[in-house]
């Protein structure tokens, strides 16, 4: 008898690896939003220093009723967002919270775009335009509107970007979720370059196929299929600087597509997933509001919040008012770290 052939590799072990590999893009997906939180947390100290920042100090606007009544209905629009998001994550076991991703990936994109709506409303931008809204954001962010944990910042042209207020941003990535700080700086920085690019190639192919903007060749006038450096510098200036706005943008997966499906059914912590996108959504959304709360008077502001629909009565929109908004404008110590 022949002495039977023992595989080095089952088929337990095959199945396991073909997973862990198909989990791979999603797993990078969590590294990356797990980073920004972790550097949220380590960053955090007194509310990331928002009170002591100059733009801050200076902010503020001449709101009218009509006004107010405008900026009240963007806010609604980000806290019921917001309230949607956080009621998945409480209810959702890990299943539950696996397939939620075709509704919460979104949701965290429109409640931090709707918080960010109502702040440039005070600061005089006044658009729905998301091409807009990100290239004024942009320039906040360059400017040190935001706290030094949400600071960062990508600039330059294909094949040469810059990363900005990220000291640690040049160590290589690891697959790991992050440990350390360098961990988490080396994701946000590959966060950062993997987006800049695709926006960059976005930018080229909306820029080529338009017969009035398409960069030709010198010789024949026809429009360029290959680009030099020096093509990519002229179409630099649309890109705006990468913030982590844009690294938010990529929240923004079509339900139909197959992208959403991958992330699905990969093998990675999902709590940890809503976890994070929570307290990255409660630390920008607090941002915004004490923006707005300055920008309105703080009386004006809590006239809001207690007149607030029932399902946001005595919710995180009031935690937050009095945990980091009060504190921040009349000037005493904020009384917590982030909360989800």
């Amino acid at each position: 008898m022949e002495t039977p052939i023992i595989p080095l590799v089952t088929e337990e072990q095959k199945q396991a690896e073909e997973t862990w590999r198909k989990s791979i893009p999603a797993q990078v997906f969590l590294n990356y939003f797990f980073a920004i939180n972790y550097h949220i947390q380590q960053g955090d100290d007194a509310l990331g220093g928002l009170q002591h920042l100059p733009f801050f100090r200076a902010h503020q606007a001449e709101l009218v009723e009509a006004d107010e009544q405008a900026i009240a209905k963007l806010l609604h629009a980000c806290w019921s967002t917001e309230y949607a998001l956080r009621a998945t994550a409480e209810l959702g076991d890990e299943d539950y919270l696996r397939n939620a991703l075709h509704w919460t990936f979104p949701q965290a994109y429109h409640t931090i775009m709707a918080g960010l709506q109502a702040f440039l409303y005070t600061a005089g931008v006044r658009s729905n335009n998301p091409s807009l809204i990100r290239r004024e954001v942009g320039r906040l962010v360059v400017r040190n509107a935001y706290p030094r944990p949400v600071s960062f910042y990508a600039a330059g042209t294909y094949g040469d970007f810059s990363i900005h207020r990220l000291p640690l941003a040049g160590y290589k990535a690891g697959l790991h979720i992050a440990g350390k700080e360098i961990d988490a700086q080396a994701q946000i920085g590959q966060f950062l370059r993997t987006t800049r690019k695709m926006k960059a190639q976005w930018t080229r192919q909306q820029v080529q196929a338009n017969p009035n903007t398409a960069l030709r060749s010198q010789k024949t006038g026809k429009v360029l299929d290959k680009w030099t450096a020096s093509h990519w510098q002229q179409i630099t200036w649309r890109l705006g600087y990468t913030t982590v706005f844009d690294l938010l943008g990529r929240l923004q997966i079509s339900q139909t597509s197959r992208e959403i499906e991958r992330y699905v059914e990969a093998e990675i912590d999902f709590k940890l997933f809503h976890q994070s996108l929570l307290n990255i959504v409660s630390y920008l959304n607090g941002i915004h509001e004490t923006y707005v709360a300055k920008a309105m008077g703080l009386e004006r502001y809590q006239k809001m919040v207690a007149e607030l629909p029932k399902h946001l009565q005595h919710s995180f929109v009031e935690e937050r008012l009095h945990s980091r908004i009060e504190p921040i404008l009349l000037d005493q110590e904020p009384t917590m770290r982030v909360a989800a």
